[in-house]
């Protein structure tokens, strides 16, 4: 019987966009960083970058127990049928090791975009179908209706850039026995002008995104909050900056209000280039 998800995650992970780099050269490099990381005790990498199984497997493939999952692959991407092979190779020759991690991306940056919920639906109806059991699937929910929807028909949520608030109100939804393992942003950085400086940066892109103000909104942020890069009330919801124990303090507080896990995105002034390894190595010695 294959072990849940919920129960092989552990309490940290790791979230990259650089562990799915397609760039053969940089092959052996991935490798070597997820067998890293699954020796410093994470229990799970989290593939960003509208990822997919054939990002995962290598990684798999390279580690010995380490959960890989996709965090996310849009369900815009590819059609029901070939993730729902995707998924069965990997799981055939990985059981257990592979979570499918999906979500309905943004208006913004999808043609065609349309009733994410009914989209959402439809595509678990044909995984369904397909035979891809729902323990391996993971929701990137943010809204009630779609962290219903995760609880209903998957073994949880990944909910990305939120907030503490933001999981206890999950955490209500979900009930507790889904998993909910919400991203959170790290800048490993005490001086608060230069952490707040590479997180605002970092966080512009995501504030042209409605799914993410919306959802800001909800929490009682407010219009000001979410213009002009975002205020340092919002930065310093949504990143943990600081010395060791703030940061710790800041991991421990959304395991307080219900998380599972929690998928830690270590941010600096070269993300999306340079795999963080030092960082990852102090984030782990940090968390203990």
């Amino acid at each position: 019987m294959t072990t849940s998800l919920k129960e092989t995650v552990g309490r940290h992970g790791v979230w990259s966009i650089e562990l799915r780099s397609e760039d053969p050269a940089r092959r052996g490099e991935l490798d070597e960083a997820a067998a890293e990381l699954e020796e410093l005790g994470y229990g799970a990498l989290w593939l960003g970058g509208n990822s997919t199984a054939d990002h995962a497997a290598p990684l798999i493939g390279a580690t010995r127990r380490i959960t890989v999952g996709t965090s996310i692959q849009s369900i815009w991407q590819q059609d029901a049928a070939t993730t729902a092979a995707s998924f069965a190779v990997v799981e055939a020759a990985h059981p257990g090791r592979f979570a499918l991690g999906l979500g309905v991306s943004h208006g913004p940056r999808v043609e065609g975009y349309r009733r994410p919920y009914t989209a959402m639906t439809g595509y678990l109806d044909e995984l369904d179908k397909a035979g891809v059991p729902a323990g391996r699937l993971v929701l990137a929910a943010l809204g009630p209706k779609m962290l219903g929807l995760a609880r209903d028909r998957a073994a949880g949520a990944i909910p990305y850039l939120v907030t503490p608030e933001h999981t206890a109100q999950a955490r209500e939804i979900l009930g507790e026995e889904a998993l909910l393992a919400p991203e959170f942003k790290v800048v490993l950085e005490a001086d608060p002008a230069r952490a707040r400086e590479t997180a605002r940066a970092y966080l512009a892109r995501y504030l042209e995104l409605p799914n993410y103000t919306d959802n800001f909104l909800r929490l009682g942020f407010s219009e000001d909050d979410v213009a002009d890069g975002g205020s340092d009330h919002l930065i310093d919801a949504v990143f943990a900056w600081g010395d060791e124990t703030r940061i710790r303090e800041r991991v421990t507080a959304f395991h307080e209000a219900g998380a599972d896990h929690v998928a830690l995105q270590v941010v600096t002034p070269a993300t999306g280039t340079t795999l963080p390894r030092e960082e990852w190595r102090r984030l782990a010695s940090l968390l203990g």
